[in-house]
Parts: C-alpha cells; sequence; structure tokens
C-alpha cells in the first residue's frame, strides 16, 4: 500500500520544506521503506527553464530532461532516488493539460472549473507514475494563504478524504520566531498559519517548527492546544550547521516516530551512522582548500545550490573543508586584474547564459591555464576555456560565439540538430526558449589514456545536459593546436562533450553538469579529482 505524505509551509518562504521532504524521505529510508518526493510548483510558469536564477534559483534537470524545482536536487541527494518528469508539476502544466482536454471535447460540453477539472488534474499528478513505494512524499510549493495555492490544497484535502488516515497524512512546516527585543519565541505566526489551513479544510497531523532557539515545554503545549494536535505531534526544528545534519536532528525530535505512529506502522529505529559520518567529516575535516567560483548569477547562491553542495561532496571524499570565494566575473572584465583568483587553490566556471561577465570568465580560464592553477570548467566554463585557449595559443583571435551575435570564427555555435533516442530534434534561432535545450541524459564516449578516463574508470558515461550551444568540432584542429585535448565526444563523435590540458596538472572542461548527479554518500567523480588536485595545490603554496 502506497501512503501519501503531504507537506505544506507556512507563515513565510524559504522555510526549507525541500530540505524537510528530503530528510523524512532519508529517515523512512532508513527505517527500511521505499520512498518517492514530488514538489507541486504552484506558479503559472509551465517549467522554471525560461526562469531567471535571481528568480528561483538553479534549474535542476533530471535524466529525462525536465527543467525542475531545486528542490529535487535535495530530493535526489538525500535518498539517491532518480527523479523524473513526473516528479515535479506547475500550474502552467495543469492548466495547459486541462485547456487541452477542453479543446478536444473530453469534458463533454461541461462548464470547465477549478473543482473539478483543474484539482482532478493535480490529483490525477500526484497519484500517476508509481511503482509500488511505500511513501510518496508531496511538497506544495508556497505558503498557506497565497492564492495560487489554493487548488493545490483543495487538491490534497480531496485526496486526504479519498485516502483516509491509514493513507494519508499532512505535515504542516511553520516559523516560531524569537523576537529580541521581547526576550521570547513567538507561537502566534504558526497559530494563524494552522487556522488559514484549516479554513480550508485540512488539519495537519503533525507541526514542524522551525526555530533558532529551543522551544519550552509551555510553548509547545500552547502550540498543540490552538492547532488541536497532541504535544509529541508539535515538532521543533532547530537550526543546524550543516543541511546533513538534518535527518538526525529530525530524528532526534521524533518527526519519522510520528509519522510511523500515524500509519500505525511498527520498525526499528533507524540506522543513522552513514549520516553522522558525513557530518562528522564536515565538521571536523583534516585540513581546507579554497575555490574559486567565477559565475554571473552569484548574488544569489540558490543559483548553484548542486554545484556548492557536489564541492561539498568532493571534500567529503578528501576529509576537507572546502571553502568558496564566489566571485562575480564581471570583475575582471575590463582593465580589471585578476589578483582575487591568486590564494586560490582552484578555479571552477560554472554554467550560465549571456555574453555578460563572459571576457571575465575568459580572463579566469587564462590565468588558471598560466599559473598551473587546478581549472574546472562547466557547461559554458568549458566553452570560454576553449575560446580562451583558440585565441590566445592557436592564434584565432576573432574566436566567439554566436550566443553572443554574429560571430567571424564561432569556435561555439547554436546546436540545432541532435538525437534523442530514436527522434531528431531540431532547432533554430528563431525556435521558443522554453523547453527546446539539449537535455536531459546523454551519453559520452571517453578517450582510453586521458585523465578523464582514470577518473572515471571508464570509458563510456552518461551525464546530464542543459544548453543550447556547442564547442564546433569543425575547429578541432585549432584546439589541438593550442594543446586541448578532446577526450569525451559524443558517441557519434560530432559533440566534444569533455577537453582537457595534458601540460596542466589539472585542467578539464565538460559540456554537461556533473554536479546534478552528485550525493554526499556518492560523489561525483570529477568534484572529487578536482578537489584532490586543489589539495595538492594547497601544498605547493
Amino acid at each position: 500500500m502506497t501512503r501519501f505524505i503531504f507537506i505544506t509551509g507556512g507563515v513565510t518562504s524559504s522555510l526549507g520544506k525541500g530540505l524537510a521532504s528530503a530528510a523524512l524521505g532519508a529517515l523512512l529510508q532508513a527505517r527500511g521503506f521505499s520512498v518517492r518526493l514530488r514538489k507541486l510548483d504552484p506558479y503559472l510558469n509551465v517549467d522554471p527553464g525560461t526562469m531567471s536564477p535571481y528568480q528561483h534559483g538553479e534549474v535542476y534537470v533530471t535524466d529525462d530532461g525536465a527543467e525542475t524545482d531545486l528542490d529535487l536536487g535535495h530530493y535526489e541527494r538525500f535518498t539517491g532516488v532518480p527523479t523524473r518528469r513526473s516528479d515535479n508539476v506547475t500550474t502552467g502544466q495543469i492548466y495547459s493539460k486541462v485547456i487541452a482536454r477542453e479543446r478536444r471535447g473530453d469534458y463533454l460540453g461541461a462548464t470547465v472549473q477549478v473543482i473539478p477539472h483543474v484539482t482532478d488534474a493535480i490529483k490525477e499528478f500526484v497519484r500517476s507514475d508509481l511503482n509500488g513505494e511505500d511513501f510518496i512524499v508531496c511538497e506544495i510549493g508556497g505558503t498557506v494563504g497565497d492564492i495560487e495555492g489554493l487548488p493545490y490544497l483543495e487538491a490534497i484535502r480531496q485526496l486526504g478524504n479519498e485516502l483516509g488516515r491509514e493513507g494519508s497524512m499532512f505535515v504542516h512546516l511553520t516559523l516560531v520566531p524569537y523576537l529580541a527585543s521581547a526576550g521570547e519565541l513567538k507561537t502566534k505566526p504558526t497559530q494563524h498559519s494552522v487556522k488559514e489551513l484549516q479554513s480550508v479544510g485540512i488539519q495537519p497531523d503533525v507541526v514542524v517548527c522551525r526555530c533558532e532557539r529551543e522551544i519550552p515545554l509551555e510553548a509547545r503545549h500552547k502550540l498543540a492546544l490552538f492547532c488541536n494536535l497532541r504535544p509529541r505531534a508539535v515538532v521543533q526544528a532547530l537550526d543546524v550547521d550543516t543541511i546533513y545534519a538534518v535527518p538526525s536532528a529530525y530524528h532526534g525530535e521524533g518527526l519519522d516516530d510520528e509519522v510511523c505512529r500515524h500509519f500505525g506502522l511498527d520498525t526499528d529505529a533507524p540506522d543513522l551512522t552513514a549520516w553522522d559520518n558525513v557530518t562528522a567529516c564536515i565538521r571536523k575535516p583534516d585540513g581546507e582548500v579554497t575555490i574559486g567560483v567565477v559565475g554571473k548569477y552569484t548574488s544569489l547562491l540558490d543559483s548553484y545550490k548542486s554545484l556548492a553542495e557536489a564541492m561539498t561532496h568532493g571534500g567529503i571524499a578528501n576529509n576537507v573543508r572546502v571553502k568558496v570565494n564566489w566571485l562575480d566575473s564581471e570583475i575582471f572584465e575590463g582593465d580589471g586584474t585578476v589578483h582575487a583568483l591568486e590564494d586560490v587553490n582552484g578555479i571552477l566556471i560554472p554554467g550560465g547564459f549571456g555574453e555578460r561577465g563572459s571576457e571575465g570568465k575568459i580572463k579566469a580560464a587564462r590565468f588558471a591555464r598560466e599559473h598551473q592553477v587546478p581549472y574546472f570548467g562547466i557547461c559554458f566554463g568549458m566553452q570560454m576555456a576553449v575560446i580562451e585557449a583558440v585565441r590566445n595559443l592557436a592564434g584565432v583571435e576573432k574566436a566567439g560565439s554566436t550566443e553572443f551575435g554574429p560571430c567571424t570564427e564561432p569556435i561555439v555555435g547554436l546546436l540545432t540538430e541532435w538525437t534523442v533516442g530514436n527522434r531528431v530534434e531540431r532547432r533554430d534561432t528563431d525556435s521558443e526558449l522554453g523547453g527546446t535545450m539539449r537535455l536531459g541524459a546523454y551519453p559520452c564516449v571517453i578517450e582510453a589514456g586521458s585523465q578523464v578516463h582514470g577518473i572515471y574508470g571508464g570509458g563510456e558515461i552518461s551525464e546530464r545536459h542543459r544548453h543550447r550551444y556547442e564547442v564546433n568540432i569543425n575547429y578541432r584542429e585549432a584546439m589541438e593546436a593550442s594543446g586541448l585535448r578532446l577526450s569525451g565526444m559524443s558517441p557519434d563523435g560530432t559533440l566534444p562533450e569533455i577537453i582537457e590540458r595534458p601540460d596542466h596538472p589539472w585542467f578539464i572542461g565538460v559540456q554537461y553538469h556533473p554536479e546534478l548527479k552528485s550525493k554526499p554518500f556518492d560523489p561525483h567523480p570529477l568534484f572529487t579529482s578536482f578537489i584532490e588536485a586543489a589539495v595538492a595545490q594547497s601544498r605547493l603554496m
């Protein structure tokens, strides 16, 4: 029997519903249950693919090519269960489906309404594409009280009635703020949030209270009284120093016990030794390295959430703390210097879109090459490293990318045709932006004897992509003349996937996004190797 846990949020956004969902999934796994996690996003966009990172943080890409919410990255990192297109839905997708059905006449002339047609589509999504999992943990985006979220709350209310208490549970995440002027924690915001939830017909079974200080027993009893709950169903969620401490912290407060009690499940306590080992490594490492990340969205670090976590995983694998210097690439443009990179042990240039900051990234790649600093270029970062090398070492001074406009020497150009399974995808400059990139998992063949072949320990890999432009294979001779080795290619040999410099201690660029597949218990080999090279570099400084 599949049981559904619906997680809502109140009081304010950014409380960490995604982390709470992922941590609860990890706890249920540790008790021997199979889990799947899903996210319902109330915004009207079809997906976050066309949103600015400043609006929504990073876009997380699944193997099957869906552009999804960054919380799906937390789901994968905490549970190891690969997410799919069917694990994230938006209001844009729901309404597109409902309108398409209305146009086909599927509703047999009925007046199409939010109830039942929109709510039915939401319920259909929640219950679709299941494989007999013990638990589906379903996070509702936004905050209770948002007008956009009302159809979702109504849909899960209906599901609660249809599934019954034996098949469903409601967990509400709220904030219990501390007012320094009053010298006490305030429960009123949580009371009002739960009252709002109750007004749409949902009685939470557990309230999880985010707080920066211990909630006194008296305050918990007060919350339980006003929220119509047993005191043990009011679970405090204190701030922790690392997100990987959340599962153990939630278990210590009895969250998973309360879930099992609700469903009448009698299981052994979870073994959280692996999580404790990870947090111990993060808290007491043997050393520290500094990585300079040269990006263009560095003022909102959620834009690079998976990247930051993957570097932490690389640090865990090497038992070191990874300190990240987030550097805006524009500071290196014009007459600016790259002195900010002089004290770093490694340089990483992540993915990005558009011309802004590109020359700064090219300068950073040149600094890494000339000063023998470990360099990791991801997607756009690989492309900038190729342009830098071809300009400065192969004499192609006008090397550039058609992403920035008409280009005399298009070292990087628009991808117009590629194969997905048994079909051919075609794009041009007039194509829509949404969902028209090379998205999802694609194979790559690694050249034997190359550095990346040794890092991966094999010659064939599959990695996730999200990009519209490719390194132009027609310039292979110029690239090789600049000292670059094209060590990874698409199976048909037309798309460069990996470049490296044999004359450099560690200089690798990849067209894909390896950070999307890294996990604390299974760090991605490229990040493990990159941080290892940074450790070696730190010993030379």
